[in-house]
């Protein structure tokens, strides 16, 4: 393979059988190199090799330590530490304290969004999913997508909390945006979120709803993997307007926050033989006093209906 030999994103996604939207986030995240000529995205020969060898040697570094883990599960006698997927502060919170109520047991962090997770589930490969996916039509969160996806399995879906989301704009809000149709707004430039993440589908179901076609907005193609990154782009002048949630912007200087939906964040948690050990201590730390005062700490949490089963399969 010739060093000068480069390739296009489209390029790429077609040699590596993925998505070009994935390739752009290994681009964001550094995983894969490039370099613009012009308005357009080169990959090196060379650096799709190197990308591919480093994620030979991961994927090996990875077989071998579920080998070892699953060795040491045999020789403890231990349950199989739970698969918790999601982005929120309050997952974490969460992981805590199940871990100082049964030690020994870590549960493993997979910060991946809504619908990915839910097909993680669905594939064996997540035990808790937190998922905040709006159903347009219906205007309810999680439950239809959960139904539709997770055919024949024992789950239960769990309230975590409730929260704002919104708009990101930039400081004293310029283009005086107050709702969903002034994204149509000529001019107006988006940063948006990865395909599957609930910020995501609340954009594209609000932009359905609407009647708002996707490729008239400026930037809808600019993709960011998490609310504090949107928030930059808008705070940077980057972007006029985002999608997410309102701790973003407390915690993002130069940004604005416009309320739009209160969305529920669920967790959805399978009943089967992995989940036995722990869910009954899973619940109760949900549902406890001290667990709810740290949610607390969270400005714009709602926790009127945390610890509550909103639907559960027999």
């Amino acid at each position: 393979m010739s060093q000068h030999l480069s390739y296009t994103t489209e390029e790429i996604a077609q040699l590596l059988k993925i998505s070009k939207l994935t390739v752009y986030d290994l681009i964001k995240k550094g995983e894969l190199l490039s370099y613009r000529v012009g308005k357009q995205m080169r990959i090196d020969a060379s650096d799709l090799d190197a990308y591919k060898q480093r994620s030979k040697a991961r994927s090996a570094g990875q077989e071998a330590y579920a080998a070892s883990a699953a060795a040491s599960i045999v020789a403890h006698g231990t349950g199989t530490a739970p698969v918790l997927t999601g982005q929120d502060i309050s997952l974490d919170m969460l992981a805590s304290h199940l871990e100082r109520r049964m030690p020994g047991l870590r549960p493993l962090r997979s910060h991946t969004g809504s619908l990915d997770s839910l097909i993680s589930m669905y594939k064996g490969e997540a035990d808790i999913v937190s998922t905040h996916l709006l159903d347009g039509d219906s205007g309810e969160y999680n439950i239809p997508y959960i139904r539709r996806l997770l055919i024949g399995m024992p789950y239960m879906v769990v309230n975590l909390l409730s929260r704002p989301a919104g708009l990101y704009v930039a400081k004293g809000n310029p283009h005086r945006l107050a709702g969903w149709p002034d994204l149509s707004r000529p001019g107006l430039r988006l940063a948006n979120r990865e395909v599957g993440s609930g910020a995501r589908v609340l954009l594209d179901e609000q932009l359905r709803l609407n009647g708002i076609a996707p490729g008239s907005i400026a930037g809808y193609d600019s993709i960011h993997t998490s609310h504090i990154s949107v928030a930059s782009k808008v705070a940077s002048g980057e972007a006029d307007a985002g999608v997410g949630t309102a701790r973003a912007a407390s915690i993002v200087e130069q940004v604005d926050f416009i309320p739009l939906t209160q969305e529920r964040y669920d967790l959805v948690i399978l009943k089967n033989g992995r989940s036995k050990p722990w869910l009954n201590e899973l619940l109760a730390i949900l549902r406890s006093d001290e667990f709810r005062q740290e949610l607390q700490s969270v400005s714009g949490y709602d926790l009127s209906l945390t610890g509550q089963v909103l639907y559960e399969t027999p």
